[in-house]
């Protein structure tokens, strides 16, 4: 479709003229001969590019400038000029116009600066239809999931997205943590600024410092330039570190005093820099059994664990595993193109019996490779990889894990059906669980659920 353009002069020969020019050149042109007449156009029919001359009888160009910013701010104003007027120009610039042409016209440097403005917003639409689409896909809504435990966690996006306080995403690999990290931040007050997800577990330790804080030219071997960090690179916005867990213990120090201080200090370098960043950690290991083990400063997990997440398995939430094939269905349907509506009764009794060590993330793949195998409107058995039909039947009877994992499950899984059961009063599952409150948070810190210790709490001091 051509681009508008609305040619406003009092002069019947420059009028024409444009008109005539930009009209072969393919624009699609309509004119005006003063102000008021158009913006009563432009009530009609919207205009992406409106070139108007300054001095005309009714309405001045600068009015109708006002009024076009006022009325309609997608159009983008070029102001013709004499050249005694270009202070009057420049104003017009202030107030919102775009450009700015000098009389006598020059009708191939008018084709060059509409051409430029056109690029611009064709650029700005797509820039701002890129970031509602960024924003529709890492929406919290988009975290599938109406189990009691997902429940709580879109509560805790909701709550933590608007504040600025640090976040630690806790849960098996495969469970989401980065697309949860993603949804805080689309939906905070950030959203605009940058969203820099880093993995830990993938740096070269030797470089880490680096990599996070930057460095300064000629600070080691092969440091021919200034390089911003991870951490700067991030600034103003949100930096995901995700498998926190791995950065090494000397380099936490530094790690710490980004959080409490807002300030990096490059490698090589002797001024620290200051950065505004909101700072979402995750892990799939207990950082509270690191910290024992010495491998994690206490300090630096009391400042990330401001605010803790813990992402359930598919196994504590069986439930939601229909509602995530449907919603993987209707995802890679849309990307292939095929017909694919749902899945046979066997198949979703397969899914639903398999054992998915790979979380979400496995569920997904498995999904996508039956999409691609599928011929039909349904997913059957034959579809699936051999593992999952295999392991579907025998999930029950062959042990997948360790004793300690499988332990650690059961008693999960059993205090958060007592705490559904008792409304989520602490005080009450302790009781009927015969165990103090005190032991309760305990038990629930080890087991890497978010506690929310109510204000005022005291622990019980072990006896003995």
């Amino acid at each position: 479709m051509a681009e508008r353009v609305l040619v406003v002069d009092d002069e019947e020969l420059i009028r024409e003229s444009l008109t005539f020019m930009l009209g072969r050149e393919g624009y699609d042109v309509e004119e005006a001969h003063h102000g008021a007449e158009a913006l009563e156009r432009m009530s009609l029919r919207p205009f992406d590019v409106v070139i108007t001359d300054i001095e005309m009888p009714e309405m001045k160009g600068t009015e109708l400038l006002e009024q076009i910013s006022l009325r309609y701010p997608e159009s983008f104003v070029i102001i013709i000029t004499a050249y005694a007027s270009i202070e009057t120009a420049v104003e017009a610039l202030r107030h919102g116009a775009y450009d700015y042409i000098i009389k006598p016209i020059d009708f191939d440097d008018l084709l060059i600066r509409l051409r430029r403005l056109l690029d611009h917003k064709r650029l700005a639409r797509e820039n701002q239809i890129l970031r509602q689409e960024i924003h529709r896909e890492y929406d919290f809504g988009n975290i599938v999931g109406k189990s009691p435990s997902m429940e709580r966690v879109f509560q805790t996006i909701q709550k933590v997205a608007e504040s600025e306080g640090t976040v630690l995403i806790t849960g098996k690999s495969g469970t989401g943590k980065e697309l949860v990290a993603r949804a805080i931040h689309f939906n905070s007050p950030r959203r605009q600024n940058r969203f820099v997800a880093i993995n830990c577990g993938a740096i070269v330790e030797s470089l880490f410092e680096s990599e996070l804080f930057g460095h300064k030219r000629g600070s080691f071997t092969g440091a021919t330039l200034d390089r911003e960090g991870y951490f700067k690179l991030a600034d103003g916005g949100t930096i995901f570190l995700d498998e926190v867990s791995e950065i090494p213990y000397h380099l936490q120090v530094k790690l710490l005093r980004a959080v409490e201080q807002k300030e990096v200090l490059p490698v090589g370098g002797t001024q620290p820099l200051h950065v505004d960043v909101r700072i979402i950690g995750a892990t799939n290991t207990s950082l509270s059994e690191r910290v024992t083990q010495g491998k994690f400063r206490e300090d630096l997990y009391y400042r990330l664990n401001v605010v803790e997440i813990y992402l359930p398995s598919l196994a504590e939430r069986k439930d939601d595993i229909p509602l995530l094939v449907g919603h993987f269905i209707e995802k890679f349907r849309a990307e292939m193109g095929k017909d694919v509506r749902g899945v046979s009764r066997d198949v979703m009794n397969a899914l639903l019996n398999y054992r998915w060590r790979g979380e979400v993330r496995e569920l997904e793949n498995v999904i996508e490779r039956a999409m691609i195998f599928c011929d039909g409107c349904t997913i059957e058995m034959k579809y699936l990889p051999e593992s999952v039909r295999n392991g579907a039947a025998a999930g029950d009877l062959e042990p997948q894990r360790g004793l300690k994992d499988a332990v650690q499950e059961f008693e999960r899984n059993f205090i958060l059906r007592s705490l559904e059961s008792y409304g989520n009063d602490k005080e009450r599952t302790a009781q009927a669980l015969g165990i103090s409150i005190s032991s309760l948070y305990r038990k629930m810190q080890e087991l890497g659920m978010p506690p929310e210790r109510p204000s005022g709490f005291v622990p019980e001091m072990p006896r003995g």
